[in-house]
């Protein structure tokens, strides 16, 4: 397994990505994080920190299990999102944006509990290989890989690996 951010590096980022997010929005009166579970909560609640850091202003923070809207593996979700979702201005947040099915599940989600005024996409790496018409708004870092590699981010010690499968 190798390094691909340290810990300074995923903050700097998220950053980055917290002022980018401050600058987009002429208010955040209407903005909420859903961090798409389990890793894009971690990333969406420093996210949160850091907008409230540079601002003073808290956004709500939300974490969203996209288990039942899954198309490759259908499975019971483990609770109904209790979020507030209608005309806000909705964030997904998640780790890795890879084909883009686990962006269109958290949509879904997302449409299932009201009617957002915009939905955006914010994620820390985007590796490629797009199998539906997705992008992410915010973008920590772009690494293309191989099929063959996973990228693997670590929640606590928030750090970056790249790693084979297998």
């Amino acid at each position: 397994m190798k390094e691909l951010m340290d810990s300074i590096q995923v903050s700097k980022t998220l950053k980055r990505i917290s002022h980018e997010i401050i600058e987009r929005h002429s208010s955040l009166d209407r903005v909420v994080l859903m961090g798409i579970k389990t890793k894009g909560t971690p990333i969406a609640k420093m996210i949160g920190a850091y907008i409230e850091e540079f601002t003073g202003k808290a956004v709500p923070i939300y974490e969203i299990d996209i288990t039942a809207y899954r198309d490759d593996d259908k499975k019971q979700a483990s609770d109904r999102l209790h979020a507030e979702a209608e005309q806000k201005e909705v964030i997904l947040v998640d780790d890795v944006l890879f084909t883009g099915r686990s962006a269109r599940a958290a949509l879904d989600a997302v449409l299932d509990i009201g009617r957002a005024s915009r939905i955006e996409l914010a994620v820390l790496i985007d590796r490629g290989h797009r199998e539906l018409p997705i992008r992410a708004d915010y973008v920590g870092k772009n690494l293309p890989t191989a099929l063959d590699e996973i990228i693997y981010f670590d929640t606590q010690a928030l750090k970056v690996y790249i790693k084979n499968k297998g």
